[in-house]
């Protein structure tokens, strides 16, 4: 809330570091339809690796863990769960499968209706699951030694409400703005949410799950095949460090909110480098190219050339789509209209 609202009153100017992350982060986005039009075999072999890698690490970075050989059961499957752990694993799959199951028209809208039930997926048969706290809570930091600190003192119970129907409205009010690249006003609204802690647990979870949710209204799908919890656990010194730096004086709203958002912004960088890479390191079959040429081909509603199917199929090679021109061709389902390199081809409906 502090920081969306402030971002809202002041279009902020975006340290050169964070910069050079959204710049990287939009030009993979701009690739992202390009290389999701690649076989189907790879992005179902890289949504099984993700869903699993998010429900174990964004759990564990909490302290929830399960044995390894009960992860694909829990997650993968619908096994009845042995304890508390394995319920709040299985629930968060469960509220992975909704956001990543949502088509791009009926995306889950940001409201405290969506929130309160993801929480509650996430905490499973337990009082207070679906529920704002109803005690104050600091975020308490507890050394080896037994001692121990308030790192942050949280919104209180009496007035969480009131906070989070203001950040709602606020984050409405801030996709709006063209003035600020969206990957910003979602890690403000993450880090926000974090200092609100609206609930008596479980924070951590709802908030990277938000980021997936926030992420698709953005048109970031990243997500759906490459485990951004995963990327945050194993950067989890860093990530409390900027969420320290960041929620210093948040009450006040004298603080700096761009360690954290750079963190973001690097989560999604990286998330982006990792999926392009993993694609090109799962051999495609020789079936599968074909059918992704013509795939590409049957969804052309206008005049075409070799060019375009390769910019469309990156992995395949020229004398490939020419064999499935040629093929289609002879069977009647296209016609080319020119010869030569610059050939046009026209898909006969």
């Amino acid at each position: 809330m502090k920081t969306l609202l402030s971002f809202l009153k002041n279009a902020p100017a975006i340290p050169s570091t964070t910069a050079w992350y959204l710049e990287s982060v939009a030009i993979s986005k701009g690739r992202q339809e390009l290389f999701t039009r690649q076989s189907p075999q790879k992005l179902k072999t890289l949504r099984e690796h993700a869903l699993i890698e998010s429900a174990v690490s964004s759990n564990r970075i909490e302290g929830v863990t399960i044995a390894p050989s009960r992860v694909a059961t829990v997650v993968l499957g619908k096994p009845p769960f042995k304890n508390r752990n394995e319920e709040e694993i299985g629930g968060y799959r469960e509220a992975l499968n909704i956001i990543h199951g949502c088509k791009q028209d009926k995306i889950l809208e940001i409201s405290e209706s969506t929130i309160l039930n993801i929480h509650k997926m996430t905490k499973g048969d337990i009082g207070y699951a679906g529920k704002y706290k109803e005690k104050d809570g600091d975020i308490i930091e507890t050394y080896p030694d037994g001692s121990s600190r308030v790192r942050f003192k949280t919104v209180t119970a009496k007035d969480t409400p009131r906070y989070m129907q203001e950040l709602i409205k606020l984050w409405d009010e801030s996709i709006r703005e063209p003035k600020i690249p969206f990957i910003v006003l979602l890690a403000a609204f993450n880090l926000d949410f974090l200092c609100i802690h609206p609930f008596r647990d479980g924070n951590g979870r709802v908030s990277r799950l938000l980021m997936l949710l926030q992420a698709y209204h953005g048109g970031f799908s990243v997500g759906r095949y490459i485990s951004i919890e995963r990327l945050i656990e194993e950067n989890k010194e860093r990530y409390y460090e900027a969420l320290e730096q960041s929620s210093h004086n948040w009450h006040k709203g004298t603080h700096d909110p761009w360690p954290y958002i750079q963190f973001v912004s690097y989560m999604f960088k990286c998330a982006y480098k990792e999926f392009e890479e993993r694609l090109g390191q799962i051999k495609e079959t020789p079936k599968e190219k074909w059918l992704m040429i013509e795939d590409a081909i049957m969804n052309k509603n206008e005049l075409f050339s070799v060019q375009d199917i390769q910019n469309q199929c990156p992995s395949v090679s020229v004398d490939t789509i020419r064999k499935v021109l040629q093929s289609m061709q002879k069977d009647g389902r296209i016609e080319c209209l020119s010869k030569g390199r610059s050939a046009k081809w026209k898909l006969i409906r």
